[in-house]
């Protein structure tokens, strides 16, 4: 009796189903629509359980500086040379979810939403050394991990506010690339705002966090 491919259940890591041999229905003509297509921004809307979070996952592994391109040996993408050489591994690339950003009151979301783009520019050290940067960026740097004696972030909000685009330009400075942003469940907190009464500030917030 032959061995059956593994089912992926509740697994959204790219990286975890291709090297551990899970099956996976192979979506990644995406990557070619997206690249083809050009847009600044692009919004994937489909209903809950349709594989947004993977193929956002997906999407890190192939743009990722330092991914590898074994695991998109086979796939579709893979017939796809020019495309591949001229994008896979090529950008640094921001990932996050606001999946954990559901605060009971605007000022817990806040610190919810430090904790997901603080441990996400932690990933990022080396531009503590960086010799592309200044002496004030690295500071500007070190705003965004600093952490208090809990273990805490202390960005304030009006860092909270530019995190994104900050961090954003620290690594396109590093790398002298332009940088892939993935944001996945963005519509989390803005729904746990609206039910919990403090919709108006956080749409502010979202506003400005993704301007």
């Amino acid at each position: 009796m032959g061995i059956k491919t593994k089912l992926p259940m509740g697994i959204e890591d790219f990286k975890r189903i291709r090297s551990e041999e899970f099956y996976y229905i192979d979506k990644t003509g995406l990557i070619r629509e997206l690249l083809e297509n050009e847009a600044y921004v692009n919004l994937f809307t489909r209903p809950r359980r349709f594989g947004k979070t993977l193929n956002m996952s997906m999407l890190k592994y192939f743009f990722e500086i330092g991914s590898d391109s074994a695991l998109f040996a086979d796939l579709e993408i893979a017939k796809e040379k020019e495309l591949c050489a001229k994008y896979m591994g090529k950008f640094p690339v921001i990932a996050i979810t606001l999946k954990g950003a559901s605060g009971r009151t605007f000022e817990e979301a806040l610190g919810m939403l430090r904790n997901i783009i603080g441990n996400e520019a932690m990933r990022f050290q080396f531009l503590l050394q960086s010799m592309q940067l200044t002496e004030i960026e690295h500071k500007r740097y070190e705003a965004l991990i600093n952490i208090d004696k809990t273990g805490s972030y202390t960005m304030s909000d009006e860092l909270l506010k530019d995190s994104l685009f900050m961090l954003s330009q620290l690594l396109q400075k590093h790398y002298h690339q332009n940088v892939v942003i993935l944001i996945d469940e963005y519509d989390v907190p803005l729904d746990k705002a609206y039910q919990s009464g403090y919709y108006d500030a956080m749409v502010e917030l979202i506003r400005v966090l993704f301007g």
